[in-house]
């Protein structure tokens, strides 16, 4: 029988022309009876493809059991520190690039994640779960919806075959999406085998595909084409302003993004839960989603991978450990940079650019316009007071939100009307008196600027829903009893966060077993 001639084509990758010592040709292994699971028409618009493109051909090609057209696949060779320890050579163990393909979102690797062994599985198969691939799938369209940086999901593949992780489970393949897939840890292994005329090409191939204003000395202040200019604050200057070397812009220009990107996580309550420097982009994208989590109730020291016993990426240390990763690229980079200082230069404006882009999205969170002197300290007492209470961190911004709508903060308001508004958010506290007396230093803020704006700021920076682990949950066995339907009802709601959903399930407090949920970095 002859195949449909398949609508998603490719050209082999860019990252392949800089040679055998980066990426080495792998085919993909075949998987029995495979079936769709979960298919993003959003990350599909974004290849140019047509509304009817998850046929049965492309249900064959993006489990690997036949090529696509155009397509040289290839496995990518890195090292990294795993959990402040360094590991290493490691590499695409499970992915495989696959090509690029030019779209109406411009330039994008395809991935597949999934798909059998590598030279570079070390003691692994290759493949991965069908559990941890419809999380991937979900948080990479999830964090885009919400409007943070990330890798994109165009669809994940389930099938029957056999996989052992702590029990036996089945197999599955995410199809991923990213202007590029290097890594830090891409930068780290050449440096660490002393290949420094490698590590010049990596760095070149970089700046010239996504930083070429780092070729320009008095170049402007990068811009990713994912940054959110309502956050925008005022120009900050370059600390390697007038540098000669693209390759300590490059370093700042990552240093950058990065800190933009921790302060995204944080605000939205979002945990990685394995950010080791081979699971950091060097664009600042939110990359591998294995224990990730969005935080139920507010716990500075919450950490969400059961694997990390010492609690180094716990939530509150997610900031530290970025800059801690972030190091680890300078080092990488030290053969390519003037001197030691340069690269410290570089690093420099990582704690402003995080605390200034933290502030603006948590005043906006607040309702609140340009950050002014004791707005760091409200919102200290505020997430102290969340963390004493354990109170629900979604439900608290989507009540607060809907206080400000019923007239919290309106001047016309009578007082009682005021607090009535404010009851639902106040009966998340056991500590009421010291909520009370919280809220009415943040009216009097909030109000300065019109109860109009801050609701405005306030509905596009606390979304009604997000991902929780039990949402997942029930997606996930769902599919695993043979149900894919709650992936793409899950998907619906996640891709449109900022809409009062049908179900009211997707907004209520998490159920009593959702604690009991352990999530590891086996996938």
């Amino acid at each position: 029988m002859t195949c449909p001639t398949p609508a998603l084509t490719l050209q082999p990758a860019r990252y392949a022309a800089l040679g055998p010592a980066f990426a080495c040709p792998v085919s993909p292994q075949p998987l029995p009876a495979p079936a769709w699971v979960g298919v993003s028409a959003a990350a599909a618009h974004l290849l140019g493809l047509p509304a009817d493109w998850a046929d049965e051909t492309h249900l064959h090609a993006l489990t690997g059991n036949r090529l696509l057209p155009g397509s040289e696949p290839l496995a990518t060779v890195y090292s990294g520190h795993q959990f402040g320890a360094w590991a290493g050579q490691l590499g695409d163990g499970r992915a495989l690039l696959l090509g690029d393909r030019a779209g109406p979102g411009g330039v994008w690797e395809v991935q597949l994640k999934g798909s059998g062994l590598t030279p570079f599985s070390r003691m692994g198969d290759g493949r991965a779960v069908l559990r941890s691939s419809i999380r991937e799938f979900l948080a990479s369209e999830a964090m885009h919806a919400l409007g943070i940086p990330t890798t994109r999901a165009l669809c994940v593949i389930g099938s029957p075959a056999p996989v052992r992780r702590e029990t036996l489970e089945t197999a599955a393949v995410v199809t991923r999406l990213a202007p590029s897939f290097v890594r830090f840890g891409h930068f780290e292994h050449f440096a660490s085998i002393g290949d420094h005329a490698a590590l010049r090409t990596l760095a070149d191939f970089v700046i010239d595909q996504f930083y070429p204003d780092c070729r320009r000395a008095d170049g402007p202040a990068d811009r990713p084409p994912w940054h959110d200019p309502r956050l925008d604050g005022p120009p900050v200057p370059w600390a390697t302003d007038g540098c000669a070397n693209p390759y300590a812009r490059l370093l700042e220009a990552v240093v950058r993004r990065t800190a933009t990107l921790l302060a995204a996580w944080q605000a939205v309550g979002f945990c990685h839960g394995v950010m080791n420097t081979d699971n950091m982009s060097i664009l600042g994208l939110t990359l591998d989603y294995g224990p990730f989590q969005f935080l139920d109730a507010f716990d500075s020291r919450h950490i969400c991978n059961h694997s990390d016993l010492g609690g180094r990426y716990a939530y509150a240390r997610q900031p530290q450990m970025a800059y801690w990763n972030l190091h680890c690229l300078a080092q990488a980079l030290l053969p390519l940079l003037d001197d030691s200082e340069q690269a410290l230069a570089a690093l420099r404006p990582y704690r402003e650019t995080f605390w200034t882009a933290l502030h603006r999205r948590m005043n906006a969170k607040l309702g609140l316009g340009e950050p002014q002197p004791g707005d760091a300290d409200r919102l200290e007492a505020l997430l102290r007071l969340l963390e004493a209470d354990r109170v629900d961190y979604p439900i608290f911004w989507r009540r607060l939100t809907d206080a400000v709508a019923e007239g919290a903060l309106s001047a016309s308001a009578a007082q009682a009307q005021a607090q009535a508004a404010l009851t639902p958010v106040r009966d998340l506290f056991l500590q009421r008196d010291a909520f009370d007396a919280w809220a009415t230093e943040w009216r009097q803020r909030a109000a300065a600027d019109g109860a109009a704006a801050a609701e405005a700021r306030m509905r596009a920076a606390n979304p009604r829903v997000v991902l929780r682990n039990h949402l997942a949950q029930l997606a996930i066995e769902r599919a695993q009893g043979g149900d894919a339907r709650g992936v793409q009802e899950l998907l619906h709601a996640i891709q449109h966060p900022w809409d009062e959903p049908d179900d009211a399930a997707l907004t209520d407090f998490p159920p009593a077993w959702a604690a009991q949920l352990h999530i590891s970095c086996s996938s």
